[in-house]
């Protein structure tokens, strides 16, 4: 029996996320760390997120056979390189809020901010070192291999839709914007758990492949999600600025099918507002635009594709995790899909 045998969904979620955050919190408590660093480096951490990632990580480690301290190191890993995106993303952005509090970037200056997101970087590659005495060397290898080809697709994602911005493309379609979050988002969220859980799990037996179609499915219903709370989720549980997607012209899927659909009047509107300057979307008219995306159908659109893609990753996880017995574990990732696209936060 695992100690999430006898937990709901909820508490689950909490025990592997705890598992995360304590190790992440010991690797950033080395003595050679300077408070300069080390206090905003812990910062995001210490406001607790949703903790999916490491989750999905330690529950495929178990789904698969694992013991769940195997994978503790690589979920701890996989934490610290996340806040690192997030903070380094939250400088891109110009972000004013994260988890309910200032970014990083504001509460600590631009430099240090910066500074932090590379170190949390830093620290997460001390983290996958470790596996070497844990899982042995061959197996820890391959754990970093499954690291290094992530974070290459996850920069690559990221570069790519701030190229979208600063060239003002406004041709931009469902499947480009499923091919950037496929990179973007699903590598880091869901395919790299799914992957890395699988072989630290089966002892490097299982077959990846069929990981890969499940972690697209179920990272692209979540990123839809998020970009749908992020116009209408409430601002006290979802903890970033609202409308921020609308100010920076993020492209995503609730904006192009308002390219698509809108008349040409309202069209123009819209290509104006993403022509224009971040500091000239004023708030106003961020609202405007929302009410164009709900008198066009865009969010209802978006939400309806994001339950469609959801059911596709409940068919592809059949596939996926067909070799896994049934187990709580087992269970907790089933259960994730349908959170993905119900969840308010």
């Amino acid at each position: 029996m695992t100690a999430t045998s006898a937990l709901g969904f909820s508490e689950c979620l909490a025990a592997y996320d705890a598992l995360a955050q304590s190790a992440a919190g010991r690797y950033l408590s080395a003595d050679d760390l300077s408070d300069h660093l080390r206090e905003p480096a812990c910062d995001y951490l210490g406001r607790g997120g949703k903790g999916l990632r490491p989750a999905l990580l330690l529950a495929t480690v178990e789904a698969f056979g694992g013991d769940v301290g195997d994978g503790v190191a690589s979920a701890a890993a996989l934490e610290l390189l996340h806040t690192a995106f997030l903070v380094h993303d939250d400088v891109e952005d110009d972000s004013e809020m994260r988890r309910g509090q200032p970014t990083l970037h504001r509460r600590y200056g631009r430099g240090l901010a910066v500074n932090a997101g590379d170190g949390l970087a830093v620290v997460a590659l001390r983290a996958l070192r470790d596996n070497d005495d844990r899982l042995g060397r061959r197996l820890s290898a391959r754990v970093w291999s499954e690291f290094d080809f992530m974070a290459r697709q996850t920069v690559d994602g990221q570069a790519r839709e701030l190229g979208w911005l600063r060239d003002g493309r406004m041709d931009v379609t469902p499947d480009d914007y499923l091919d950037l979050i496929m990179k973007k988002t699903c590598w880091y969220t869901t395919v790299l758990p799914l992957r890395v859980g699988a072989l630290i799990g089966s002892r490097g037996s299982a077959d990846l492949d069929p990981l890969v179609r499940f972690g697209f499915y179920l990272g692209a219903a979540f990123q839809i999600r998020d970009d749908v709370l992020n116009l209408v989720g409430a601002p006290e549980k979802y903890g970033k600025e609202p409308l921020g997607d609308l100010r920076e012209g993020k492209r995503t899927l609730m904006l192009i099918h308002l390219l698509a659909a809108a008349g040409a009047s309202d069209r123009q509107r819209v290509q104006a507002w993403l022509a224009s300057a971040p500091s000239q979307r004023t708030p106003d008219v961020a609202a405007e635009l929302l009410d164009l995306m709900h008198r066009y159908g865009s969010i209802a659109f978006a939400d309806h594709f994001a339950h469609g893609i959801a059911a596709s990753a409940a068919e592809a996880f059949e596939v996926a995790f067909a070799p896994a017995p049934p187990s709580a574990a087992r269970r907790f990732v089933a259960d994730l899909i349908p959170f993905m696209v119900d969840r308010d936060r």
